[in-house]
């Protein structure tokens, strides 16, 4: 399982939300370009970056997001309102490993689909739950498709991955959160990232044990020091399996 260490950036400034709650971001007083190399320097094989002013349609962070990709050592999966096509295309020739969409994936799966095979293994569809609804516009506004649905729209389509977060669920109802995506990675064969599930080192012992679960985005966790990141990879990296003995 790939661990995703992540940033979220609102106003040139690392924070966290709670739910989602655009308007009551954490601040956290750390320079982003550093704490990306740091990710590196850990041991990290991918980072996540959101821009939270995309999500509002702003474009203010986009020099300091071209700054973090160049220096992060690593590559870097993009979130924050891709809206076009042209964007996305940008990003990707300006070095982003990976883009992610959900409300672009929501309004429009056809350009999606295209967007996937011109990219191969380059396109994540977010899957954002929020009291059982499937969210979009920065999680604020319900889609008419149904999460199970929308996930099996994508069947067949060279995703990188799906990424899927259950918003709803209480800050510390790590089970929530895993009943919700488990069920969900269960319907389709994509590799799937979950979001916001990891608060500790055991959080990570039981999300590398669910069927289809092959990476987990971890965030507050890391900026709170509440889980050590060289620890973490080490302990989702694959275990080795007990042989027997040949007499």
């Amino acid at each position: 399982m790939i661990l995703y260490p992540t940033l979220e950036i609102l106003n040139g400034t690392c924070v966290s939300l709670t739910r989602g709650r655009l308007a009551e971001p954490v601040l956290w007083h750390i320079d982003p370009v550093a704490t990306a190399r740091s990710f590196a320097a850990a041991g990290a094989e991918w980072m996540h970056l959101t821009d939270l002013n995309g999500l509002l349609g702003e474009k203010s962070n986009n020099d300091l997001i071209e700054d973090i990709i160049r220096a992060a050592g690593i590559p870097v999966q993009l979130g924050g309102g891709f809206r076009s096509r042209e964007t996305i295309h940008r990003w990707i020739d300006k070095g982003a490993g990976r883009i992610v969409l959900g409300t672009l994936a929501a309004q429009e799966p056809d350009m999606v689909k295209e967007l996937a095979k011109y990219h191969p293994d380059q396109i994540v569809v977010a899957i954002d739950i929020y009291r059982g609804q499937l969210m979009t516009n920065g999680w604020r506004t319900p889609s008419v498709f149904e999460a199970d649905a929308f996930i099996k729209e994508f069947d067949g389509v060279p995703l990188a991955a799906v990424l899927i977060s259950d918003i709803d669920a209480d800050i510390e109802d790590t089970d929530g959160h895993l009943g919700v995506i488990s069920g969900l990675a269960a319907q389709t064969r994509h590799a799937v990232i979950a979001r916001g599930t990891v608060r500790s080192i055991d959080d990570v012992a039981r999300l590398k044990y669910i069927p289809n679960i092959a990476g987990a985005m971890i965030s507050r966790a890391l900026l709170t020091r509440s889980v050590d990141l060289s620890e973490a990879i080490k302990v989702a990296r694959p275990t080795p399996e007990t042989t027997a003995a040949f007499i």
